[in-house]
């Protein structure tokens, strides 16, 4: 896929084709070998995730057997266990548009750690049946919060699970109007030739660790 003709066209698709960037920078400031791995997957999983490759996002060699997510977003907490259900839990969030930023990031034998500003694009509905306070249904919002995610891994540099902690005093939520939005077919674009660069820098399964 040709990058140029995914480049972003507005703030919003510039941040999700820069979010990563704080994961390279890591990544290439790290030694340790399962540290890189580890990073590598995180690094994939994230496009995959923007990409809606959710399959391959739970294959054997990215994750575990039976994950287990904890995920706690809006007024609905939840624990998600097996690939099934975190397939599930992708597919639920539906038409949004997801990226983060401001990350602070850490790599150790046992995964990840990063407290980032996760943003959504979304309608005012979807955001309502999760428990935030978007005063129209049928609008356009950009919701943002401070998060921990913890990521753990396993020995082989798979995902073991996710655990998501929303700091609920730092939510801000904004009508976004329609020219400044962009579409899920637009971001998976971006997403997919993030993937396709990936395997150019560092080949076929790349991800794999080998160690």
């Amino acid at each position: 896929m040709n990058i140029a003709t995914t480049l972003p066209t507005n703030a919003i698709e510039r941040a999700v084709f820069e979010c990563m960037n704080p994961t390279e920078a890591l990544y290439d400031a790290t030694t340790n070998p399962l540290h890189k791995a580890i990073l590598l997957n995180f690094w994939r999983h994230v496009h995959l995730e923007g990409a809606g490759l959710y399959d391959d996002i739970t294959a054997s060699d990215m994750m575990v057997d039976h994950p287990v997510y904890r995920v706690t977003w809006g007024a609905n907490p939840a624990v998600i266990e097996g690939k099934e259900g975190v397939k599930g839990f992708y597919n639920s969030v539906g038409q949004a548009v997801l990226w983060h930023s401001d990350d602070r990031l850490a790599v150790n034998d046992w995964g990840i750690c990063d407290e980032i500003t996760f943003h959504q694009l979304a309608r005012g509905g979807d955001l309502q049946a999760m428990g935030y306070d978007a005063p129209k249904a049928d609008a356009l919002y950009h919701v943002s919060s401070r998060q921990a995610f913890i990521w753990p891994y396993d020995d082989k540099a798979r995902l073991a699970g996710e655990h998501l902690y929303e700091d609920p005093t730092s939510i801000r939520l904004e009508e976004v109007p329609a020219e400044e939005a962009t579409t899920p077919a637009a971001i998976q674009a971006i997403h997919k030739a993030k993937l396709a660069q990936l395997e150019d820098r560092f080949g076929p399964r790349y991800w794999v660790y080998q160690g």
